[in-house]
């Protein structure tokens, strides 16, 4: 502006005075650069910061605050999960009493461990059961060990060791070698679960053929398969025999109040006690027989942690501890929920169903225990 009022006045000669004066606010302009800089650095950073607060890596991103989403396996007509790992974090976080919720993903996620089961937790993924169990503890301050003693504590953790390292593969392999018993034991419809319309006897066959022949080579590697059938079957009726012997008449181990070794007890000895009766199982047959006050406390942590086991188990509901509206209660009561709808398979198909999900299932399984 200074040099269009200037030109034809005598001050011209002043000129290069205004633009030596002008000369530093054209300086300070230059100056000013590196606050533009500034400016675009600090809005890259916010751009980072809105894409990793929008964006969670994780599943559920529509989350509620402090509520637990659990990935597990679907539901079966026998128990709420034929996998003693997810019925063992879904039994813990029911006795702790923490809301949760069951994602019904048609067992198609794993963890980034590859794993199943796993949970989100206020956008962050945590694999593992013994791990989610242990964040969990630690986020909503529930301990179920809170009450033992130092020697309570060692028991525990050997016991626990012995069960899922020893006891659960034992059970692992009888699946890997009997798949069609195994299938039928459980009555799942692996058509239903999976949300496919191939016909079972193609699942059945991709079953046997790949997942069971999985199992079988992980317990080989495991070292539990290297041994002879009657022997195998010998090692899982010693562990029966060493719980029994602990428990004793205690209602659980370590008293009154269940503890992280009954949660985990009963995750593993429900995938016996539930087997269908009509189907042979040696070891179910051990538990019945020899060991009734087994028997009893796979009984009580199912009435303390499952008041709604018939809905679980008859309408395959993934969340039947969430409210239900009145409509749609009174639609189960009459038969015509969701599950109604859709029945399971016949005899025949019970025994070739579920084979995916099974080779799934066992996979997870096994990388856990490791």
């Amino acid at each position: 502006m200074t040099s269009e009022a200037i030109p034809t006045t005598p001050e011209t000669p002043e000129k290069p005075k205004e633009v030596k004066d002008d000369a530093p606010a054209d300086n300070g302009q230059s100056k000013e650069e590196p606050p533009a800089t500034e400016e675009k650095a600090e809005k890259v950073e916010e751009k980072k910061q809105e894409a990793g607060s929008t964006k969670p890596n994780v599943h559920k991103t529509n989350f509620e605050k402090d509520v637990v989403y659990l990935y597990q396996f679907t539901r079966t007509p026998v128990l709420p999960s034929t996998s003693p790992y997810c019925l063992k974090v879904e039994t813990w976080i029911r006795l702790a009493g923490i809301k949760y919720q069951n994602v019904d993903h048609k067992a198609k996620f794993r963890s980034k461990k590859g794993l199943l089961p796993f949970v989100e937790l206020n956008g962050e993924e945590i694999a593992d059961s013994a791990i989610i169990i242990k964040e969990l503890s630690k986020k909503f301050d529930k301990h179920l060990d809170a009450g033992l003693n130092a020697e309570q504590r060692g028991i525990s953790h050997a016991m626990v060791s012995m069960i899922e390292n020893h006891f659960a593969w034992v059970v692992l392999w009888w699946r890997a070698k009997y798949p069609e018993s195994m299938i039928r034991g459980y009555q799942v419809n692996l058509r239903n679960a999976l949300n496919t319309r191939l016909p079972n006897p193609i699942l059945n066959i991709c079953f046997k053929f790949t997942a069971a022949r999985k199992g079988m080579k992980k317990a080989k590697a495991h070292g539990i398969g290297l041994h002879a059938e009657d022997e195998i079957i010998e090692f899982g009726k010693c562990d029966l025999r060493v719980l029994s012997e602990y428990l004793g008449d205690r209602p659980y181990f370590f008293g009154d109040e269940p503890t992280l070794l009954d949660v985990v007890a009963f995750a593993n000895l429900a995938q016996l006690h539930f087997f269908n009766a009509e189907e042979y199982h040696p070891l179910r047959d051990a538990m019945n027989e020899l060991y009734p006050n087994l028997v009893g406390l796979v009984t009580r942590i199912k009435e303390r942690a499952y008041p709604d086991w018939e809905d679980i188990c008859r309408m395959l509901d993934m969340n039947a501890q969430a409210p239900k509206p009145k409509d749609q209660g009174k639609e189960t009561k009459e038969g015509t929920g969701a599950a109604e709808k859709q029945p399971l398979a016949d005899d025949t198909e019970k025994g070739k169903v579920d084979e995916k999900e099974k080779e799934q299932e066992m996979e997870p399984e096994d990388k856990e225990e490791k």
